[in-house]
């Protein structure tokens, strides 16, 4: 084959297809709705990769399926053959990117599904989301705890279970080796005095220690929260997400996550990261922007407009 067009590259790269270096080759980025997949997907993959592309598939950061060696005129033979598992290949341009999740699901450490709620909001933004520009590119992920796996800190929407507990001193027996104690990975419990002490100001509430006790002086509550990280990038250049100044309730995240979509489009430039538009608008501007539903009311206004280019004046 001749030597492919800017042009033809660049649309399949608009449909989740990455050129290899130095060939007229691609590699078809398969998307997954949290990080699993079937067998019979992964064996859909597999016979792909040796039909269209070069006998190999490689695993990318955000959980997804890259097969390599795929020639130009086999791009659409590949994605009819993976659609046949009802997957497809995407996850490239200034969109949502696809959501990723730790393993908290089954992790001993997890303090949520993870991988459910990651597969919600695949559905309700990736998804729904597709034909949605965007300043730029935009990731999500989902961590089921403060081990912070997926690192949720460095992702422009960082989400992060944690567990919330009551202490019950009445019920501290003053044990010689308290179970509690032994068990906080950050010191924030101690016994003073014979007694149980929690410090408020470092416990993380990681959940390790919600099961310690078997007088029942930590008394776990039953269903978990959420800590919002913002503006979180890696890589040329490093920003940790902002820390939203509170505890989330897993009904308030996908209200939450459109309305700071919808705050992102309408005051990013083109090719602008989420992070730097918190940092030239303001965290506090954002803040209150997001605290009422003024940006659900003009959610039609905000998708119909053009994101304009930076004027490097201003």
């Amino acid at each position: 084959m001749s030597k492919l067009t800017p042009a033809q590259i660049s649309h399949a790269k608009s449909l989740g297809f990455l050129q290899n270096r130095g060939t007229n080759c691609f590699s078809g980025r398969a998307i997954t709705k949290n990080g699993v997949l079937s067998a019979e997907q992964l064996k859909n993959l597999a016979e792909c990769a040796e039909q269209y592309g070069n006998g190999t598939v490689t695993f990318t950061t955000r959980l997804t399926v890259e097969i390599p060696g795929i020639p130009f005129e086999h791009i659409d033979n590949v994605r009819n053959h993976v659609a046949k598992q009802n997957m497809t290949i995407g996850g490239t341009g200034a969109k949502i990117r696809a959501v990723t999740a730790c393993k908290g699901t089954t992790c001993i450490y997890g303090n949520c599904d993870t991988q459910a709620i990651a597969e919600q909001l695949h559905h309700t933004f990736f998804e729904a989301w597709q034909t949605i520009n965007l300043p730029h590119k935009f990731k999500i992920a989902v961590g089921g705890c403060p081990n912070s796996c997926m690192k949720p800190s460095l992702n422009d929407f960082g989400i992060q279970g944690h567990l919330l507990f009551q202490y019950k001193e009445e019920h501290c027996r003053s044990c010689h080796v308290c179970a509690v104690e032994k068990r906080c990975p950050v010191h924030a419990a101690v016994l003073e005095n014979g007694k149980l002490k929690i410090d408020d100001t470092s416990c993380i509430h990681c959940g390790i220690c919600s099961n310690a006790c078997h007088f029942g002086a930590i008394e776990r509550e039953a269903e978990p929260v959420f800590r919002i990280f913002v503006g979180g990038t890696w890589g040329k250049t490093t920003r940790m997400g902002t820390v939203l100044p509170q505890y989330y309730h897993l009904n308030e995240i996908e209200h939450l996550l459109e309305k700071t979509l919808l705050w992102y489009r309408s005051n990013g430039y083109q090719k602008e990261r989420f992070g730097a538009v918190i940092d030239r608008v303001g965290f506090e501007v954002f803040l209150s922007d997001i605290t009422d539903d003024n940006l659900i009311k003009h959610k039609e206004d905000i998708l119909a407009l053009d994101i304009p280019q930076k004027n490097n004046n201003r």
